[in-house]
């Protein structure tokens, strides 16, 4: 029973050193205005976060054939630039990715 309750503090205590950080920043800048640079600037993070997080991870993924890495990211790229959202390129470019790697292995 200790134990449990240890794991227990130890979770929330987690939960509150990687939560209060990011709400932080966002009560304190909430009211202020962000010059339009910056602004601008700020909108690409989300982008080049995931190409820096997703493209990696994409080539060790199949690293015996980076051809179905290249093809899978290629059409989300087409997808995600047509037609949007991220269920269509994520679920595209896994099927694009698999009929790839099953073809070469036939």
């Amino acid at each position: 029973m200790l134990m449990h309750n240890n794991i227990i503090i130890l979770i929330l205590g987690m939960m509150f050193v990687t939560y209060i950080p990011r709400l932080l920043p966002f009560l304190l800048m909430s009211n202020k205005k962000l010059p339009i640079n910056l602004h601008r600037f700020l909108k690409f993070v989300p982008y080049t976060a995931l190409g820096a997080l997703i493209i990696p991870g994409a080539f060790y993924a199949t690293p015996q054939m980076p051809v179905a890495s290249i093809i899978g990211i290629g059409f989300a790229i087409l997808i995600g630039w047509f037609r949007g959202g991220i269920v269509f390129p994520v679920l595209g470019s896994v099927l694009a990715t698999f009929a790839v790697l099953m073809s070469t292995s036939m």
